[in-house]
């Protein structure tokens, strides 16, 4: 079958609000430094109206698998998203700045119910993020929201820890990924955070057991998942599945675990890190990216860290500045 998109996109689709802040201004509103929380809708809606009220604040559609997809995009690919937003502002605004940005999109809009989700990431001058996270009409995803003609079309399916947060958005993601496997696409899956994996451990543990293809995670949610103290331990727990892992570590680079082999990529230096916020998912959109290109995993890894060096040298969690030239030369090379 002929492929319509090169990565469909499945996961919370939320609208970021993202604001500089101070360490005295977490401290004040009790949020914790470096971390995911999730926040009923009251404190949604006072922390939002705090962060608009702060400088230089952004706006922009996002969530980790969207902001992935937008980093596929932005490297010339087709990318389309499934995801669930309410009929009210905020999920207009996220409609509107899915197809402005090139992303073919598909939501049953919910006329009733919680409003739509946005996550507020409060960054502090050293760059580190800290979200608030209100899943809103986003985790309502169920089975019903399944497009399997995009499934079918897609040559990799790309889904998002965060919706194991409910109990019928995991079943949508067995149902989605048995769609997959039957027509032969790959299922790639982010953990998204290590508070999620811990609260979800056993049945991610399971999910990627049967379903998963390509793993993204970073050192702290693959330690998370197999309860480890180090890295390569946990990748040797890891190998019995046979997929291929991408675990991020900071600084450090990334290390691939394909089969019997490992390797190991080199982080792209930053003269200034501003915002830490989507690394990860400009990572995994490098790496995808790489692979629906032909190349080889060192060079995808490697493309992986390009696109996480561009994202953390501005705000927000999408590409600004092309990277094109860097994928160019890898393909040329391979």
């Amino acid at each position: 079958m002929t492929t319509q998109f090169d990565i469909l996109g499945i996961g919370n689709i939320l609208m970021d609000i993202i604001a500089p802040v101070s360490d005295d201004f977490l401290k004040k509103e009790k949020i914790e430094k470096a971390s995911m929380a999730l926040i009923g809708e009251e404190r949604a809606t006072k922390l939002t109206n705090l962060f608009l009220s702060q400088s230089k604040t952004q706006e922009v559609a996002g969530g980790s698998a969207a902001n992935t997809i937008f980093g596929i995009k932005a490297l010339g690919l087709r990318a389309a998203f499934i995801g669930k937003v309410k009929n009210d502002k905020i999920g207009n605004q996220i409609k509107k700045s899915m197809l402005n940005g090139g992303v073919d999109f598909s939501s049953s809009t919910n006329k009733s119910g919680p409003p739509s989700g946005r996550c507020l990431i409060a960054v502090t001058p050293d760059g580190e993020r800290s979200m608030s996270t209100f899943l809103g009409a986003s985790c309502m995803f169920t089975e019903k929201d399944i497009i399997k003609s995009k499934i079918e079309s897609s040559l990799f399916v790309y889904l998002e820890g965060y919706l194991f947060d409910t109990q019928p958005a995991k079943e949508a993601f067995i149902q989605v990924a048995k769609i997959a496997k039957s027509c032969g696409r790959d299922i790639a899956l982010t953990l998204s955070d290590s508070f999620c994996v811990d609260r979800h451990r056993s049945s991610f543990q399971s999910f990627i057991n049967d379903h998963v293809n390509i793993l993204f995670a970073n050192k702290d949610e693959l330690l998370s998942l197999y309860e480890c103290k180090d890295i390569e331990t946990a990748l040797y727990k890891l190998s019995a599945t046979k997929l291929t892992a991408c675990i991020t570590n900071g600084k450090s680079g990334s290390i691939i675990q394909c089969g019997e082999e490992k390797y190991y990529i080199k982080a792209c230096p930053v003269n200034n890190v501003i915002d830490t916020t989507g690394a990860g998912d400009q990572y995994a959109a490098g790496v995808l990216a790489g692979r629906a290109f032909g190349l080889n995993w060192p060079d995808s890894g490697f493309l992986g860290s390009i696109a996480a060096a561009e994202v953390i040298s501005h705000y927000g969690a999408r590409p600004l500045t092309s990277i094109k030239d860097g994928l160019n030369q890898l393909m040329l090379n391979d």
